[in-house]
């Protein structure tokens, strides 16, 4: 019980690694609201449903005052949701630009301008930001995706700093995953999966358990002098 008494917002939390880590959370007593645009694809006691749009910033400030007044504190952020919109940058239009970086940069910096704050007053909690391998060495067909996601690099280094000023113990730390086997990779055909999974030195992709097991690490007092650090779930892979 890791997480017993504690109350999370995880951001993409309907399905796929929100969904792995929402049932992980609870599983280590939390309660969680798991914000996101669909409706949840699991039933799980202590997991609440929240309709949300993180490049809604009115829609965020209603969402962390609600979950605020509902428990009283938040403990735990996962900033999780986002979107690929792949393309050669030759052929990327404005819109496939745009709309990743709202939503995978934006809506990262959304939620967390009002998480923040609370988190400091309380003297306490955890802010985690899911990344990717592929903001770390990038990936052809994927400018804007690498963008974002090198970009929650730099937010967290920064939030590390911020949110712990005046002595507050706000930790804020991002996971960068390898490819993993969530619906964002059913598009991707088998022979790229399996060149993805020859990259890496376990010879496979993950599985979404797996990098929710990351996230409960840092969300939780065992990782109570772990802040500003990126941490790599990726088998060893080599790009």
């Amino acid at each position: 019980m890791r997480l017993e008494g504690k109350v999370a917002i995880i951001t993409g939390g309907a399905r796929g690694l929100g969904q792995s880590m929402a049932e992980l959370f609870v599983k280590e007593g939390a309660k969680v609201v798991a914000a996101d645009m669909g409706e949840l694809a699991y039933e799980c006691e202590n997991v609440e449903g929240y309709h949300l749009n993180v490049t809604d910033v009115e829609g965020c400030e209603k969402l962390v005052n609600y979950v605020k007044e509902k428990y009283g504190r938040i403990d735990i952020l996962v900033n999780n949701a986002g979107i690929t919109r792949d393309s050669l940058t030759r052929k990327m239009s404005d819109d496939m630009w745009n709309l990743v970086i709202d939503v995978n940069l934006k809506g990262v910096f959304n939620v967390t301008r009002f998480v923040g704050p609370i988190m400091q007053e309380q003297g306490i909690g955890s802010i985690i930001n899911i990344s990717s391998v592929v903001g770390e060495f990038g990936n052809i067909g994927q400018a804007n995706y690498a963008a974002t996601k090198a970009g929650v690099f730099g937010l967290t280094k920064s939030w590390a700093k911020e949110f712990a000023m005046k002595g507050a113990q706000v930790r804020v730390n991002s996971i960068a995953p390898g490819y993993t086997m969530t619906d964002i990779l059913k598009t991707v055909p088998q022979d790229l999966l399996d060149k993805f999974a020859k990259q890496t030195m376990l010879g496979r992709l993950a599985q979404p358990e797996e990098i929710a097991k990351a996230a409960l690490f840092l969300a939780s007092d065992e990782a109570s002098y772990i802040t500003g650090h990126n941490l790599s779930v990726n088998g060893g892979m080599r790009l």
